[in-house]
C-alpha cells in the first residue's frame, strides 16, 4: 500500500522548507497569536494540500524546477486550510487536533477565533504580493467557500430531508474547493492553457471530494485511535454525510431519530445499526471510488516525471485509507 509519505516523496525537501518558512511568514506583533499560530504549525500533519501543489507546480515546469511564487503559493494554501481548522474546532468544540491540543483548548476560544482570522488575513496578504490577479481570485474563493461550507453544514443539522447534492456542495466548499483552486492557481502560474487550468480544477475537486467522502466513512467504520475522534461523532453532532443519507433511503426509520436528535437511549445506537446493516457504507465507497477515477483521468496529460506519477498515485492512497 502506497503511503502518503511515499507520494510526497519528489517534493519532501520543498515541504522541509516550507514548514521553516511557515513560521517565518507568521510575524505577529502579539505574542499570543504567533504562540497560537507556532503551536498549529508544530501539531504536523500529512501537509497533503500543499504537496499537492508543490507536485503539480514541478509536474507542469519542464526542467521539474520550483520558482519562489510556486513555493509561496503551497505556503498560502496550507495557511488558509490550517485557518479553517482552527476556526472548525472552534465550532466542533474539539479538544485534540492530530493528537494535539487545539487551539482553543490551550489558550481559549476567542484566541482562537483570532487566530484563524489572523492567518486567513496573512494568507490573503501574500496572495496579494503574488500580483496576479487569477490567483488571488481562485484563493479568494476558496475563502468565502469554506464560511459558506460551514455555514451549510450548521444550517443542514439534523435534517434527514437534505439531498446527497446538498452533502456534495458543502463537502465541496469544505474540502474540494482549496484543492481544486490550488491546483489551478498552481497552473496559473505555470502559464497552462485554459483547457489545462481546467483539467487541474477538475483533478482537485474530484481528488477532494473523494477525501471527503472517505473520511466520512471511516467515521463510521474507523477505530476512534485512527480518527483521532469518537467513531460516529459526525452522526452524533447531527451532521449527516454520504452513509447516513443512503442509509436514510434504506431505512426511512432513520429520519425519525435523526429529526429527534438522538435524544432518547439507545436512539445513536440504533441509527448507527441501521447505517453498518445496510448497503450504505458500500454506496459511499462506490460514489469516492468514482471520484477518485475521475480525478486521474483528469491530468492524464501531464508529462511523465516522479511528480506526475506521484499525483497519479494519489487517488489509490485515498481510497487504501478504507482497507
Amino acid at each position: 500500500m502506497t503511503t502518503v509519505t511515499e507520494i510526497l516523496q519528489p517534493v519532501e525537501l520543498d515541504l522541509e522548507n516550507l514548514r521553516n518558512d511557515l513560521r517565518d511568514l507568521i510575524g505577529a506583533g502579539h505574542p499570543i497569536l504567533k504562540a497560537a499560530a507556532e503551536h498549529l504549525f508544530s501539531a504536523g500533519g500529512k501537509r497533503l494540500r500543499p504537496g499537492i501543489v508543490l507536485l503539480i507546480s514541478r509536474a507542469l515546469s519542464g526542467q521539474g524546477e520550483l520558482t519562489p511564487r510556486h513555493r509561496r503559493l503551497a505556503e498560502i494554501t496550507e495557511m488558509i486550510h490550517t485557518a479553517s481548522l482552527v476556526h472548525d474546532d472552534v465550532v466542533d468544540e474539539a479538544a485534540t487536533r492530530r493528537g494535539v491540543e487545539t487551539v482553543h483548548s490551550r489558550f481559549n476560544s476567542r484566541v482562537a477565533v483570532l487566530a484563524g482570522d489572523f492567518l486567513f488575513a496573512q494568507a490573503s496578504w501574500h496572495l496579494a504580493n503574488l500580483d496576479n490577479l487569477d490567483v488571488v481570485k481562485l484563493l479568494s474563493r476558496v475563502i468565502m467557500d469554506l464560511a459558506d461550507g460551514e455555514v451549510k453544514q450548521g444550517l443542514y443539522r439534523y435534517d434527514a430531508g437534505q439531498t446527497l447534492e446538498n452533502y456534495l456542495e458543502k463537502s465541496y466548499c469544505k474540502t474540494a474547493s482549496l484543492m481544486a483552486n490550488s491546483a489551478q492557481a498552481a497552473g496559473v502560474l505555470s502559464e497552462q492553457n485554459p483547457e489545462n487550468l481546467s483539467a487541474l480544477n477538475y483533478f482537485g475537486r474530484q481528488i477532494g471530494l473523494a477525501f471527503q467522502v472517505v473520511d466520512d466513512i471511516l467515521d463510521f467504520t474507523g477505530s476512534e485511535k485512527q480518527l483521532g475522534k469518537p467513531a460516529a461523532s459526525d452522526l452524533a453532532s447531527g451532521y449527516l454525510t454520504a452513509p447516513a443519507l443512503f442509509a436514510l433511503e434504506e431505512h426511512p426509520s432513520l429520519a425519525g431519530l435523526i429529526e429527534r436528535e438522538f435524544s432518547e437511549e439507545r436512539d445513536l445506537e440504533q441509527a448507527l445499526d441501521l447505517v453498518l446493516n445496510s448497503k450504505a457504507i458500500k454506496r459511499a465507497r462506490k460514489l469516492a471510488e468514482n471520484f477518485a477515477r475521475e480525478s486521474i483521468e483528469a491530468i492524464e496529460w501531464l508529462p511523465d516525471s516522479p511528480c506526475r506519477r506521484a499525483l497519479l498515485d494519489l487517488p489509490d492512497f485515498v481510497l487504501s485509507r478504507l482497507y
